[in-house]
Protein backbone atom coordinates (compact mmCIF):
# COMPACT_ATOMS: atom_id res chain seq x y z
CA UNK A 1 0.00 0.00 0.00
CA UNK A 2 1.23 3.56 -0.64
CA UNK A 3 1.82 4.87 2.90
CA UNK A 4 3.64 3.69 5.99
CA UNK A 5 2.23 3.74 9.57
CA UNK A 6 2.28 7.23 11.05
CA UNK A 7 4.94 7.93 13.66
CA UNK A 8 5.20 10.82 16.09
CA UNK A 9 7.97 12.25 13.92
CA UNK A 10 5.64 12.13 10.88
CA UNK A 11 2.94 14.01 12.76
CA UNK A 12 5.33 16.73 13.96
CA UNK A 13 6.81 17.12 10.50
CA UNK A 14 3.41 17.33 8.83
CA UNK A 15 2.19 19.86 11.38
CA UNK A 16 5.13 22.05 10.46
CA UNK A 17 4.46 21.54 6.76
CA UNK A 18 0.76 22.34 7.10
CA UNK A 19 1.59 25.53 8.95
CA UNK A 20 3.43 26.75 5.87
CA UNK A 21 0.65 25.88 3.43
CA UNK A 22 -0.99 29.26 3.74
CA UNK A 23 0.45 31.96 5.92
CA UNK A 24 -2.57 34.11 5.09
CA UNK A 25 -4.75 31.74 7.12
CA UNK A 26 -2.37 31.00 9.98
CA UNK A 27 -4.19 29.78 13.07
CA UNK A 28 -4.30 32.04 16.10
CA UNK A 29 -6.70 31.54 18.95
CA UNK A 30 -6.04 34.20 21.54
CA UNK A 31 -8.25 37.32 21.30
CA UNK A 32 -6.87 40.62 20.06
CA UNK A 33 -5.29 42.89 22.65
CA UNK A 34 -7.51 45.61 21.17
CA UNK A 35 -10.61 44.71 23.15
CA UNK A 36 -13.82 46.07 21.62
CA UNK A 37 -15.08 49.14 23.42
CA UNK A 38 -18.61 49.48 24.68
CA UNK A 39 -21.30 51.02 22.48
CA UNK A 40 -23.24 50.02 19.38
CA UNK A 41 -21.79 47.01 17.58
CA UNK A 42 -19.77 47.40 14.42
CA UNK A 43 -21.10 44.07 13.15
CA UNK A 44 -24.13 41.95 14.01
CA UNK A 45 -23.89 38.21 13.32
CA UNK A 46 -27.27 36.48 13.03
CA UNK A 47 -27.06 32.78 13.83
CA UNK A 48 -25.03 31.22 16.65
CA UNK A 49 -24.23 27.96 14.93
CA UNK A 50 -20.73 26.81 14.10
CA UNK A 51 -20.22 29.28 11.22
CA UNK A 52 -21.75 32.26 12.98
CA UNK A 53 -19.97 31.64 16.27
CA UNK A 54 -16.52 31.24 14.69
CA UNK A 55 -17.09 34.29 12.48
CA UNK A 56 -18.09 36.36 15.50
CA UNK A 57 -15.04 35.08 17.39
CA UNK A 58 -12.61 35.99 14.61
CA UNK A 59 -14.20 39.41 14.08
CA UNK A 60 -13.72 40.10 17.79
CA UNK A 61 -10.09 39.05 17.48
CA UNK A 62 -9.74 41.64 14.73
CA UNK A 63 -10.86 44.34 17.17
CA UNK A 64 -14.49 44.69 16.07
CA UNK A 65 -17.45 45.22 18.38
CA UNK A 66 -19.68 42.23 17.60
CA UNK A 67 -23.21 41.31 18.60
CA UNK A 68 -24.10 37.64 18.05
CA UNK A 69 -27.80 36.75 18.09
CA UNK A 70 -29.80 33.55 17.73
CA UNK A 71 -33.52 32.90 17.83
CA UNK A 72 -33.43 29.59 19.70
CA UNK A 73 -30.05 29.64 21.41
CA UNK A 74 -26.53 28.58 20.44
CA UNK A 75 -26.46 25.11 18.83
CA UNK A 76 -30.12 24.58 19.68
CA UNK A 77 -31.97 21.35 18.92
CA UNK A 78 -33.37 22.68 15.62
CA UNK A 79 -30.03 23.84 14.26
CA UNK A 80 -27.69 21.96 11.95
CA UNK A 81 -24.95 22.66 14.51
CA UNK A 82 -26.96 21.05 17.31
CA UNK A 83 -26.82 17.40 18.22
CA UNK A 84 -24.15 15.20 19.69
CA UNK A 85 -21.14 14.69 17.45
CA UNK A 86 -19.47 15.36 14.10
CA UNK A 87 -16.53 13.73 12.35
CA UNK A 88 -13.49 15.86 11.57
CA UNK A 89 -11.65 14.29 8.62
CA UNK A 90 -9.30 15.50 5.92
CA UNK A 91 -9.88 12.90 3.18
CA UNK A 92 -11.78 14.68 0.40
CA UNK A 93 -10.56 13.05 -2.80
CA UNK A 94 -9.36 15.71 -5.22
CA UNK A 95 -10.87 18.51 -3.08
CA UNK A 96 -7.64 19.64 -1.44
CA UNK A 97 -9.40 22.91 -0.57
CA UNK A 98 -11.48 21.14 2.07
CA UNK A 99 -8.63 18.91 3.19
CA UNK A 100 -6.60 22.04 3.95
CA UNK A 101 -9.51 23.79 5.71
CA UNK A 102 -10.19 20.79 7.92
CA UNK A 103 -6.50 20.44 8.81
CA UNK A 104 -6.14 24.15 9.57
CA UNK A 105 -9.23 24.02 11.77
CA UNK A 106 -7.91 21.14 13.85
CA UNK A 107 -5.61 23.33 15.97
CA UNK A 108 -8.55 25.61 16.81
CA UNK A 109 -10.66 22.65 17.85
CA UNK A 110 -7.85 21.40 20.07
CA UNK A 111 -7.55 24.83 21.66
CA UNK A 112 -11.30 25.06 22.26
CA UNK A 113 -11.38 21.55 23.70
CA UNK A 114 -8.70 22.51 26.20
CA UNK A 115 -10.87 25.46 27.30
CA UNK A 116 -13.97 23.37 27.96
CA UNK A 117 -14.79 21.45 31.11
CA UNK A 118 -15.43 18.30 29.06
CA UNK A 119 -13.70 17.27 25.81
CA UNK A 120 -14.82 18.88 22.58
CA UNK A 121 -12.34 17.01 20.41
CA UNK A 122 -11.85 13.25 20.80
CA UNK A 123 -8.73 12.23 18.79
CA UNK A 124 -9.91 8.67 18.23
CA UNK A 125 -9.05 8.58 14.53
CA UNK A 126 -11.17 8.36 11.37
CA UNK A 127 -11.36 5.31 9.08
CA UNK A 128 -12.75 5.75 5.55
CA UNK A 129 -12.97 2.52 3.54
CA UNK A 130 -13.69 1.54 -0.04
CA UNK A 131 -14.77 -1.47 -2.08
CA UNK A 132 -11.95 -0.89 -4.58
CA UNK A 133 -9.02 1.41 -5.21
CA UNK A 134 -11.22 4.33 -6.26
CA UNK A 135 -9.84 7.49 -7.84
CA UNK A 136 -11.12 9.13 -4.63
CA UNK A 137 -8.55 7.11 -2.65
CA UNK A 138 -5.64 7.94 -4.93
CA UNK A 139 -6.63 11.61 -5.05
CA UNK A 140 -6.93 11.77 -1.26
CA UNK A 141 -3.48 10.26 -0.81
CA UNK A 142 -1.97 12.69 -3.30
CA UNK A 143 -3.67 15.69 -1.68
CA UNK A 144 -2.36 14.66 1.73
CA UNK A 145 1.16 14.27 0.37
CA UNK A 146 0.96 17.70 -1.25
CA UNK A 147 -0.30 19.34 1.95
CA UNK A 148 1.97 17.42 4.31
CA UNK A 149 -0.99 15.91 6.18
CA UNK A 150 -0.43 12.41 7.63
CA UNK A 151 -2.68 9.62 6.40
CA UNK A 152 -2.30 5.84 6.35
CA UNK A 153 -3.53 3.41 3.69
CA UNK A 154 -4.61 -0.02 4.98
CA UNK A 155 -5.21 -3.15 2.95
CA UNK A 156 -7.91 -5.71 3.72
CA UNK A 157 -5.64 -7.92 5.82
CA UNK A 158 -4.66 -5.01 8.05
CA UNK A 159 -8.28 -3.85 8.37
CA UNK A 160 -9.28 -7.35 9.51
CA UNK A 161 -6.44 -7.44 12.00
CA UNK A 162 -7.21 -4.05 13.55
CA UNK A 163 -11.01 -4.14 13.47
CA UNK A 164 -12.31 -7.73 13.66
CA UNK A 165 -15.74 -6.49 14.81
CA UNK A 166 -16.43 -5.42 11.19
CA UNK A 167 -16.90 -7.47 8.00
CA UNK A 168 -14.23 -6.67 5.40
CA UNK A 169 -14.73 -9.29 2.69
CA UNK A 170 -15.88 -6.75 0.08
CA UNK A 171 -13.40 -4.00 1.03
CA UNK A 172 -10.06 -3.47 -0.74
CA UNK A 173 -8.59 -0.41 0.98
CA UNK A 174 -9.07 1.93 3.93
CA UNK A 175 -7.71 5.38 4.73
CA UNK A 176 -6.88 5.94 8.38
CA UNK A 177 -6.45 9.47 9.78
CA UNK A 178 -4.84 8.78 13.13
CA UNK A 179 -4.98 12.18 14.81
CA UNK A 180 -8.42 13.28 13.65
CA UNK A 181 -11.68 12.09 15.19
CA UNK A 182 -14.92 13.34 16.74
CA UNK A 183 -16.15 16.80 17.67
CA UNK A 184 -18.88 17.25 20.28
CA UNK A 185 -21.05 19.63 18.29
CA UNK A 186 -23.40 21.29 20.77
CA UNK A 187 -20.73 21.50 23.45
CA UNK A 188 -18.29 23.03 20.97
CA UNK A 189 -20.54 25.86 19.83
CA UNK A 190 -21.80 26.71 23.31
CA UNK A 191 -18.23 26.76 24.65
CA UNK A 192 -17.13 29.02 21.81
CA UNK A 193 -19.97 31.47 22.47
CA UNK A 194 -18.87 31.61 26.10
CA UNK A 195 -15.29 32.35 24.99
CA UNK A 196 -16.59 34.99 22.58
CA UNK A 197 -18.41 36.81 25.38
CA UNK A 198 -15.38 36.56 27.67
CA UNK A 199 -13.28 38.15 24.88
CA UNK A 200 -15.55 41.19 24.71
CA UNK A 201 -18.37 40.08 22.39
CA UNK A 202 -22.07 40.38 23.13
CA UNK A 203 -24.55 37.54 22.76
CA UNK A 204 -28.34 37.79 22.84
CA UNK A 205 -31.25 35.50 22.06
CA UNK A 206 -33.76 37.14 19.75
CA UNK A 207 -35.51 36.31 16.49
CA UNK A 208 -35.13 38.10 13.15
CA UNK A 209 -38.13 37.78 10.79
CA UNK A 210 -37.75 37.61 6.98
CA UNK A 211 -36.38 40.86 5.59
CA UNK A 212 -38.24 43.25 3.34
CA UNK A 213 -36.47 44.59 0.27
CA UNK A 214 -35.01 48.05 0.68
CA UNK A 215 -32.21 50.13 -0.78
CA UNK A 216 -30.04 49.96 2.33
CA UNK A 217 -29.72 47.77 5.39
CA UNK A 218 -29.03 49.93 8.44
CA UNK A 219 -31.15 48.30 11.13
CA UNK A 220 -32.74 44.94 11.86
CA UNK A 221 -36.11 44.64 13.48
CA UNK A 222 -36.46 41.73 15.88
CA UNK A 223 -39.71 39.81 16.23
CA UNK A 224 -40.24 41.72 19.49
CA UNK A 225 -40.05 45.04 17.63
CA UNK A 226 -36.58 46.07 18.79
CA UNK A 227 -34.24 47.80 16.33
CA UNK A 228 -30.66 46.57 16.06
CA UNK A 229 -28.22 48.92 14.34
CA UNK A 230 -24.73 48.16 13.01
CA UNK A 231 -22.42 49.01 10.13
CA UNK A 232 -22.40 45.45 8.78
CA UNK A 233 -24.55 42.35 9.13
CA UNK A 234 -23.64 38.68 8.78
CA UNK A 235 -26.36 36.10 8.20
CA UNK A 236 -25.13 32.64 9.19
CA UNK A 237 -28.55 31.09 9.63
CA UNK A 238 -28.11 27.55 8.34
CA UNK A 239 -31.39 26.05 7.09
CA UNK A 240 -33.18 29.32 7.81
CA UNK A 241 -31.22 31.20 5.13
CA UNK A 242 -33.70 30.36 2.34
CA UNK A 243 -36.55 31.43 4.63
CA UNK A 244 -34.93 34.78 5.44
CA UNK A 245 -34.04 35.40 1.78
CA UNK A 246 -36.61 33.40 -0.21
CA UNK A 247 -36.06 35.17 -3.54
CA UNK A 248 -32.28 35.04 -3.37
CA UNK A 249 -31.67 31.67 -1.70
CA UNK A 250 -35.00 29.84 -1.77
CA UNK A 251 -33.99 27.92 -4.89
CA UNK A 252 -30.24 27.72 -4.13
CA UNK A 253 -30.08 26.19 -0.65
CA UNK A 254 -31.99 22.97 -0.05
CA UNK A 255 -32.58 21.84 3.57
CA UNK A 256 -33.07 18.08 3.70
CA UNK A 257 -34.12 15.67 6.42
CA UNK A 258 -31.39 13.50 7.96
CA UNK A 259 -32.08 10.64 10.39
CA UNK A 260 -29.53 9.53 13.00
CA UNK A 261 -29.68 6.41 15.18
CA UNK A 262 -27.89 5.30 18.35
CA UNK A 263 -27.79 1.58 19.18
CA UNK A 264 -26.95 -0.12 22.46
CA UNK A 265 -24.20 -2.75 22.24
CA UNK A 266 -24.39 -5.74 24.62
CA UNK A 267 -23.40 -4.83 28.18
CA UNK A 268 -19.69 -5.17 28.77
CA UNK A 269 -18.94 -5.45 25.02
CA UNK A 270 -15.89 -3.24 24.43
CA UNK A 271 -15.57 -3.94 20.69
CA UNK A 272 -17.48 -0.77 19.83
CA UNK A 273 -15.83 1.50 22.40
CA UNK A 274 -13.59 4.41 21.26
CA UNK A 275 -10.54 2.45 22.40
CA UNK A 276 -11.37 -0.29 19.86
CA UNK A 277 -13.11 1.53 17.01
CA UNK A 278 -12.54 4.97 15.44
CA UNK A 279 -15.04 7.16 13.67
CA UNK A 280 -15.75 5.49 10.34
CA UNK A 281 -17.30 5.99 6.92
CA UNK A 282 -18.14 3.37 4.31
CA UNK A 283 -17.79 4.89 0.83
CA UNK A 284 -20.19 2.23 -0.48
CA UNK A 285 -19.75 3.21 -4.16
CA UNK A 286 -20.56 6.82 -3.27
CA UNK A 287 -23.66 6.03 -1.17
CA UNK A 288 -21.95 6.72 2.14
CA UNK A 289 -22.85 5.41 5.59
CA UNK A 290 -20.91 6.76 8.57
CA UNK A 291 -20.81 6.50 12.33
CA UNK A 292 -19.11 6.69 15.70
CA UNK A 293 -18.15 4.23 18.43
CA UNK A 294 -19.92 4.41 21.79
CA UNK A 295 -18.55 7.89 22.41
CA UNK A 296 -19.07 9.16 25.97
CA UNK A 297 -21.28 6.09 26.57
CA UNK A 298 -23.99 7.53 24.31
CA UNK A 299 -24.31 4.46 22.10
CA UNK A 300 -23.15 3.33 18.67
CA UNK A 301 -24.13 6.11 16.26
CA UNK A 302 -24.90 5.55 12.59
CA UNK A 303 -26.42 7.59 9.76
CA UNK A 304 -26.91 7.32 6.01
CA UNK A 305 -25.25 10.23 4.21
CA UNK A 306 -27.99 10.42 1.62
CA UNK A 307 -30.01 13.59 1.11
CA UNK A 308 -33.44 13.03 2.58
CA UNK A 309 -36.73 14.71 1.82
CA UNK A 310 -37.03 18.52 1.82
CA UNK A 311 -37.44 19.82 5.36
CA UNK A 312 -38.67 23.01 7.01
CA UNK A 313 -36.55 23.53 10.16
CA UNK A 314 -39.45 25.22 11.98
CA UNK A 315 -42.37 22.92 11.25
CA UNK A 316 -40.94 19.46 10.54
CA UNK A 317 -41.83 16.61 12.91
CA UNK A 318 -38.47 15.31 14.09
CA UNK A 319 -39.32 11.64 14.41
CA UNK A 320 -37.56 8.85 12.54
CA UNK A 321 -39.51 6.59 10.20
CA UNK A 322 -39.58 2.76 10.14
CA UNK A 323 -38.05 2.77 6.65
CA UNK A 324 -35.08 4.79 7.91
CA UNK A 325 -34.48 2.34 10.74
CA UNK A 326 -34.77 -0.61 8.34
CA UNK A 327 -32.21 1.03 6.07
CA UNK A 328 -29.49 1.32 8.72
CA UNK A 329 -30.24 -2.12 10.18
CA UNK A 330 -29.81 -3.65 6.72
CA UNK A 331 -26.44 -1.94 6.41
CA UNK A 332 -25.39 -3.04 9.90
CA UNK A 333 -26.27 -6.65 9.11
CA UNK A 334 -23.68 -6.50 6.34
CA UNK A 335 -20.96 -4.47 8.06
CA UNK A 336 -21.58 -4.79 11.84
CA UNK A 337 -23.50 -8.08 12.20
CA UNK A 338 -23.05 -8.17 16.00
CA UNK A 339 -25.16 -4.99 16.22
CA UNK A 340 -27.77 -5.75 13.58
CA UNK A 341 -30.41 -6.58 16.19
CA UNK A 342 -29.15 -4.24 18.92
CA UNK A 343 -31.89 -2.14 20.53
CA UNK A 344 -32.23 1.50 19.55
CA UNK A 345 -31.29 3.72 22.47
CA UNK A 346 -31.88 7.11 20.84
CA UNK A 347 -32.88 8.70 17.54
CA UNK A 348 -32.54 12.18 16.11
CA UNK A 349 -33.73 14.00 13.00
CA UNK A 350 -31.69 17.01 11.93
CA UNK A 351 -31.08 18.60 8.56
CA UNK A 352 -28.41 19.38 6.03
CA UNK A 353 -28.59 22.72 4.26
CA UNK A 354 -27.24 21.81 0.86
CA UNK A 355 -25.89 23.99 -1.90
CA UNK A 356 -26.32 22.76 -5.44
CA UNK A 357 -22.99 20.88 -5.41
CA UNK A 358 -21.90 20.79 -1.76
CA UNK A 359 -19.65 23.87 -1.79
CA UNK A 360 -19.98 26.34 1.07
CA UNK A 361 -21.49 29.82 0.69
CA UNK A 362 -19.39 32.75 1.98
CA UNK A 363 -20.19 35.88 0.01
CA UNK A 364 -21.65 39.37 0.05
CA UNK A 365 -25.38 39.88 -0.41
CA UNK A 366 -26.21 40.92 -3.96
CA UNK A 367 -28.40 43.86 -2.88
CA UNK A 368 -26.88 45.06 0.39
CA UNK A 369 -23.21 45.88 0.23
CA UNK A 370 -22.96 45.72 4.03
CA UNK A 371 -24.55 42.26 4.38
CA UNK A 372 -22.85 38.87 4.16
CA UNK A 373 -24.20 35.34 3.70
CA UNK A 374 -22.49 32.32 5.28
CA UNK A 375 -23.91 28.82 5.11
CA UNK A 376 -24.61 25.78 2.93
CA UNK A 377 -22.67 23.42 5.18
CA UNK A 378 -24.08 20.63 3.00
CA UNK A 379 -23.55 17.92 5.62
CA UNK A 380 -19.77 18.37 5.83
CA UNK A 381 -19.32 21.96 7.01
CA UNK A 382 -19.08 21.66 10.80
CA UNK A 383 -15.43 20.56 10.90
CA UNK A 384 -14.44 23.61 8.84
CA UNK A 385 -15.99 26.11 11.26
CA UNK A 386 -12.75 27.74 12.45
CA UNK A 387 -11.40 28.15 8.90
CA UNK A 388 -14.75 29.47 7.66
CA UNK A 389 -14.90 32.03 10.47
CA UNK A 390 -11.33 33.17 9.84
CA UNK A 391 -11.86 33.50 6.06
CA UNK A 392 -15.23 35.27 6.48
CA UNK A 393 -13.93 37.72 9.11
CA UNK A 394 -11.01 38.75 6.93
CA UNK A 395 -13.31 39.28 3.95
CA UNK A 396 -15.74 41.33 6.00
CA UNK A 397 -13.10 43.70 7.35
CA UNK A 398 -11.34 43.97 3.99
CA UNK A 399 -8.13 42.17 4.97
CA UNK A 400 -8.41 39.34 2.44
CA UNK A 401 -6.65 40.06 -0.87
CA UNK A 402 -8.56 39.44 -4.09
CA UNK A 403 -6.18 36.60 -4.92
CA UNK A 404 -7.32 34.73 -1.78
CA UNK A 405 -11.07 34.98 -2.50
CA UNK A 406 -12.37 31.49 -3.28
CA UNK A 407 -14.76 31.46 -6.27
CA UNK A 408 -16.30 28.19 -5.11
CA UNK A 409 -17.75 29.99 -2.07
CA UNK A 410 -19.48 32.63 -4.19
CA UNK A 411 -23.23 33.02 -4.49
CA UNK A 412 -22.85 33.09 -8.26
CA UNK A 413 -21.55 29.52 -8.23
CA UNK A 414 -24.73 28.20 -6.58
CA UNK A 415 -27.22 26.91 -9.14
CA UNK A 416 -30.85 25.91 -8.80
CA UNK A 417 -30.32 22.21 -9.51
CA UNK A 418 -28.76 19.82 -7.02
CA UNK A 419 -25.74 17.88 -8.24
CA UNK A 420 -23.60 16.86 -5.28
CA UNK A 421 -19.89 16.84 -6.06
CA UNK A 422 -18.32 17.28 -2.60
CA UNK A 423 -18.08 14.16 -0.42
Amino acid sequence: MPDHPVTRRDVLASLAAAASVSSATAVTTEPSTRKPSTGSPDIIVIGAGVFGAWTAWHLTKLGKRVLLVDAWGAANALASSGGESRITRTAYGRDALYSRMAWESLTDWQWLSARAGLPIFHPIGVLFFFQRMEPYVQQSLQAHRDLGIPIEALDRAELKRRYPQMVWDDIEVGLFERDRGALMARRAVQTLVREFVAAGGEYRQCAIPPLAASDTLKTLKTSAGESLRADQFVFACGPWLPKLFPQLLGSRIFPTRQAVFFFRPPPGDERFAPTQLPCWADFNDGDIYYGFPTLEARGFKIAHDQHGAPMDPDTAERMTAPAELHDVRTFMQRRFPALADAPVSETRVCQYENSSNGDLLIDRHTQWNNAWLIGAGSGHGFKHGPAVGRYAARRIVGELPDSAIEARFSLASKTQQQHRDVH
